[in-house]
């Protein structure tokens, strides 16, 4: 017989649910989750499907995760089909296995097990799962915390199943995340023949000693939590591809990955401030993609970490370095957020694959972490 874990995985796997789309997972899951005594709110915004679900009062714990998953790529190159979960030396494979469905099917499990056990649990066990982390994350998290805002709910713990573990589960929590903006700048000439320079303004030549200062200012020194604030560029473009034009206009796109020391008006200050002594004809676009946020050692980061240590002997690393993640949304509420999940060395990658038995692992320590938190 399949162990409910894996059984649960596989029938969210062979969902191709491509961000933003669900196609059904999270009807699946709030099935489950009716059935040991679940509320459900459903939040769903253009194609983007979302929940809210919740079992008690009092203090609450919420786990928090996406159904959605990354394209597989081009599906001839995978061992086995990307939407076929098969299992092969230990390890499930398909896409979402570890990004994140096999944590999902963690959380889902470890609850019925605890309300088996605890069905008169203290405080509120909740769960926050959407299908918009992976693509725009414009319809997701942050519409469900907008909701839980507006009705004066409050999340105190929340424990995101993002693939957080770099070589065992549980080596590493993501106790915070760094901030991200995102520059588009155009820098703007005259265009002309390139033969004769006199008659044009080119933005190539003007712009590109300008973003070299750009790329170099040092904006801070990080802190005891977070590495300096980086900037890097993502995109750069110019021209039609004609050997004979100067173009009007130099396209750059700039990315700054930033920390608490700094605030993104003071990264937007730094760099238009660069472009305005050197004279430079430009727009700029800024998009805000989310603010840093970080979970200091509290409840909720000792119990995860003494739940780590107990189950698997190792003292857990706390970082904020990766990505952004919908932590970032949640942190708006004045929640203590941690990322805790499976390992992270294939998540988007071809054959993506879990080990089976960190799956059971994990499932151990959410289950652990109900305990010590609503017991």
């Amino acid at each position: 017989m399949i162990c409910p874990i894996i059984q649960l995985a596989q029938e969210l796997i062979r969902i191709p649910s491509i961000s933003p789309q669900d196609l059904g997972c999270q009807e699946i899951i709030m099935k489950r989750l009716c059935k040991i005594g679940f509320q459900i709110k459903m939040i769903n915004i253009n194609k983007t499907k979302n929940f809210w679900a919740f079992r008690g009062t009092g203090k609450t714990l919420t786990f928090a995760g996406h159904t959605d998953v990354v394209s597989p790529g081009e599906e001839k190159n995978w061992c086995t089909p990307p939407f076929i979960p098969s299992i092969k030396n230990g390890f499930l494979f398909g896409r979402g296995s570890s990004d994140m469905k096999g944590a999902l099917s963690c959380m889902i499990i470890a609850a019925e097990k605890f309300i088996s056990k605890f069905p008169h649990h203290n405080g509120r066990l909740s769960f926050l799962i959407t299908s918009d982390e992976e693509s725009n994350a414009v319809d997701g998290t942050v519409k469900v915390v907008e909701y839980l805002q507006s009705n004066d709910e409050m999340i105190d713990y929340c424990i995101v199943g993002e693939p957080s573990s770099t070589n065992i589960v549980g080596d590493v929590i993501k106790n915070g995340r760094r901030g991200s903006i995102t520059a588009n700048l155009t820098i703007h000439g005259i265009q002309g023949h390139i033969a004769y320079p006199d008659l044009a303004d080119d933005p190539i030549r003007k712009g590109l000693p300008i973003i070299l200062k750009i790329i170099s200012l040092k904006f801070d020194n990080g802190n005891d939590f977070f590495a300096p604030t980086i900037i890097n560029i993502a995109n750069i473009h110019a021209g039609n591809g004609a050997n004979n034009i100067i173009p009007g206009s130099f396209f750059v796109q700039l990315n700054v990955r930033f920390n608490t020391e700094i605030s993104d008006i003071e990264i937007k200050n730094k760099i238009e401030n660069v472009l305005h002594e050197n004279n430079i004809n430009y727009t700029i676009q800024w998009f805000l993609s989310g603010q840093p946020f970080l979970t200091k050692k509290g409840v909720l980061v000792d119990t995860v970490k003494n739940v780590i240590i107990r189950l698997n002997k190792t003292n857990p690393v706390l970082s904020t370095s990766g990505g952004t993640s919908d932590g970032r949304f949640i942190a708006l509420m004045g929640s203590e957020i941690v990322e805790l999940g499976l390992t992270n060395n294939t998540i988007h990658k071809i054959n993506e694959c879990v080990k089976i038995s960190d799956l059971y692992l994990l499932t151990c320590m959410y289950e652990n972490i109900m305990k010590e938190l609503l017991i």
